[in-house]
């Protein structure tokens, strides 16, 4: 196993405004059903009870990519990770409304469920508009550094993708320095508009429907595990 030389705590507070009624029921109800099990080694058949390919979402903001993930491959277990409670009852009421079956949710750091899966057991991996940390001192918060991404072309199947997308400039360029650097991935680029545009199967997030409003330009790369 690869040693994530990361600081572990990636992520601020994790909870904002007063949760109502209805949300909070999802929270003491729902999640606890969802939940994946703490402190010991996850698979496919312990999270799911069958064989199904598995997918991870690496901080899934209000839930909204995830879900829409799950509800086109509903024969693929979705695992989200996320430590803001506010946007962790934003999926839970995605998987009441769609009606999911094939998600779990874990509320705290990615890196805790990653390094219990088995090696080569994702058949995708994402990390959508992570907290960029931009002042220089903070840059080993970022998911995006050597150990952790180490973690992930370890439980990548040989020939599977990891995508990442961002819009914040200097942590495009971080991540681009740290892809180029790892000998475990190939980039799945060849022209500008190959990351300058969104996939037609990768869902907006709310988080990328702000930055546009904002002006921000938005970058998406697709990573293939060698």
């Amino acid at each position: 196993m690869s040693d994530p030389t990361t600081i572990r705590r990636l992520y601020g507070r994790r909870t904002g405004h007063k949760l109502r009624a209805g949300q909070a029921a999802l929270v003491e109800q729902l999640l606890p059903k969802l939940a994946v099990p703490e402190n010991s080694p996850l698979d496919s058949r312990t999270l799911f009870g069958d064989d199904r390919p598995l997918e991870l979402e690496i901080g899934f903001g209000r839930g909204e990519h995830l879900a829409v993930q799950a509800a086109a491959r509903p024969d693929h277990g979705f695992i989200g990770c996320e430590p803001f409670l506010d946007g962790v009852v934003g999926l839970l009421m995605q998987i009441e409304e769609r009606g999911l079956t094939n998600v779990r949710i874990h509320m705290g750091d990615a890196l805790d469920v990653i390094e219990r899966l088995p090696a080569a057991s994702l058949s995708r991996a994402y990390l959508l508009h992570p907290d960029p940390w931009p002042k220089a001192r903070h840059a080993k918060r970022r998911f995006m550094n050597k150990g952790p991404i180490d973690l992930v072309a370890e439980r990548l199947i040989p020939g599977c993708e990891f995508r990442f997308g961002t819009d914040h400039p200097v942590y495009c360029r971080w991540a681009m320095m740290v892809m180029g650097q790892n000998p475990h991935f190939g980039w799945l680029a060849e022209t500008p508009a190959d990351f300058l545009h969104r996939p037609a199967d990768w869902p907006e997030t709310r988080y990328e429907a702000k930055a546009r409003r904002l002006g921000h330009e938005v970058w998406y790369f697709r990573y293939l595990r060698g």
